[in-house]
């Protein structure tokens, strides 16, 4: 008989949301995790403490250099890095803290220790005080991710970091090179940039965040460009040394000449990579994919019965909000239950400011897929909210089908950006309309009007512009 229903390896968003589904639903339920604290990259070196410096960062900017526009006089700001850190940290332990709660209340079993599998129902489970052996039912891994590493760019958290080093620096560095133009590099270059950092931003493509739509990543990149952020796009890091007091970096421009620079900080982030080493998969006989990830169907199913995958360490985005998605609905087709995730309306989010969010087809994809479409655009520099609150850079953006106006894509720049496009998932969840969105009652004054500015502009008819 085994031990366990279900056995969770992995408690990041997707593992220790899948964990409580199932204790839900009355499983007797394990959740395997190697860290000390529970939550994951998540929670413990990710989205949580990159949002509270992000929040911090951006509140230090604004009584600097715009709260006078206000009639505040603020004469002598400084900036105290020790207790800001102490509030991300705060953030972070009462976050991971609560995780561990809900497992009490659910009664989950939380093991703490590194999990590998001995055959298709047996796992190992080692820890610095014991190993002990574990049955179950099922399975779920869910290991998440890792960044990658280039074996010419020596990483030491130090003064070569990724993000989980970016997150804790002990002073605000005068100079940082961040390697790659994604989401996570230019979240933690606009952390630093505002507190100070001169940061240069180097991408081998020739714009930045490539998966986003086109119009609105041009956009995204003159606003961090105001904000003194200097891109080099067409370049590429081919190797950097580290120094007493700084990292020499050798990068090569378009033309393939080779330029020696000098950085007190570089930040590594050019991707993320499946955590799937370590588990003895191979063994077993559960298929990975070229790019190290666990092959999966679409019920979360690996090539060996009884073993589901989910979050980062499967194929797709690697976002925490599409595992906590993948934890609940992996659950409840074990549990026998009818459920599916629509992946073509997983909303995707740049915490910075502005914020930048979308969702579905970009207008480059669907000229690529021949889709006849109509755009609306509102800018937030006609909102009324907007203006009150002195946050009118960006606009909306809603891309529908020319003969059903059902919306194909959203794209977002702007303040609160992440909180606004909720309502066109919410709407393209149900089968809606650019006209559905046109017709709903938005209150007044609130930037949410400019979503439906922008729905009615689908047909232009947008009123105030």
């Amino acid at each position: 008989m085994a031990d366990f229903d279900v056995i969770v390896v992995g408690a990041g968003p997707g593992g220790y949301v899948a964990a409580i589904r199932a204790a839900q639903l009355g499983m007797k339920v394990a959740c395997v995790e190697k860290e000390s604290t529970l939550g994951g990259t998540c929670l413990n070196i990710g989205c949580i403490p990159s949002k509270a410096l992000l929040n911090s960062s951006e509140k230090f900017m604004d009584i600097s250099k715009h709260a006078e526009e206000h009639g505040i006089k603020a004469t002598k700001i400084e900036l105290d890095l020790a207790k800001l850190m102490q509030r991300k940290d705060k953030i972070v332990k009462q976050l991971t803290g609560g995780i561990g709660f809900l497992f009490k209340k659910n009664k989950i079993e939380h093991i703490r220790g590194s999990a590998s599998f001995i055959d298709s129902k047996t796992i190992l489970v080692k820890s610095s005080k014991e190993e002990k052996k574990l049955s179950a039912k099922n399975f779920i891994i869910a290991t998440g991710s890792s960044s990658i590493e280039i074996p010419s760019i020596p990483i030491d958290e130090k003064q070569i970091v990724t993000s989980t080093g970016a997150l804790s620096l002990q002073s605000v560095p005068k100079s940082m090179l961040v390697i790659g133009g994604g989401y996570i590099g230019l979240e933690m270059g606009s952390v630093w940039s505002r507190l100070g950092t001169k940061v240069t931003v180097v991408e081998a493509l020739d714009r930045i965040v490539p998966t986003m739509d086109g119009e609105i990543a041009s956009n995204f990149m003159k606003a961090l460009q105001k904000q003194g952020i200097e891109f080099k796009l067409s370049h590429k890091v081919n190797n950097a040394k580290i120094n007493k007091d700084n990292v020499e970096v050798s990068i090569e421009s378009p033309e393939k000449k080779e330029l020696k620079e000098k950085y007190e900080i570089v930040l590594m982030s050019v991707g993320r990579k499946p955590n799937s080493e370590g588990l003895n998969l191979e063994k077993i006989g559960v298929n990975l994919d070229e790019k190290k990830a666990i092959k999966i169907n679409q019920e979360f199913k690996t090539s060996v019965d009884g073993i589901y995958a989910i979050g980062d360490v499967a194929p797709g985005p690697m976002l925490a909000h599409k595992a906590e998605e993948e934890g609940v609905a992996c659950i409840e087709l074990i549990h026998g239950q009818k459920t599916h995730i629509n992946y073509d309306i997983i909303p995707a989010i740049v915490y910075t400011n502005p914020e930048v969010a979308s969702v579905g087809k970009t207008e480059e994809q669907l000229k690529e897929l021949k889709i006849e479409y109509k755009v609306g655009k509102f800018p937030f520099m006609a909102n009324g909210r907007a203006l009150t609150t002195s946050t009118t850079e960006g606009f909306v953006k809603i891309l529908a089908d020319k003969k059903t106006d059902s919306i194909l894509g959203a794209h977002i720049i702007g303040h609160d950006a992440g909180q606004l496009i909720a309502e066109i998932v919410t709407t393209m969840e149900f089968g809606g309309s650019a006209e559905d969105i046109a017709r709903i009652c938005h209150a007044h004054p609130t930037t949410s009007e400019a979503v439906k500015e922008a729905a009615m502009n689908v047909d232009g008819r947008a009123i105030h512009i």
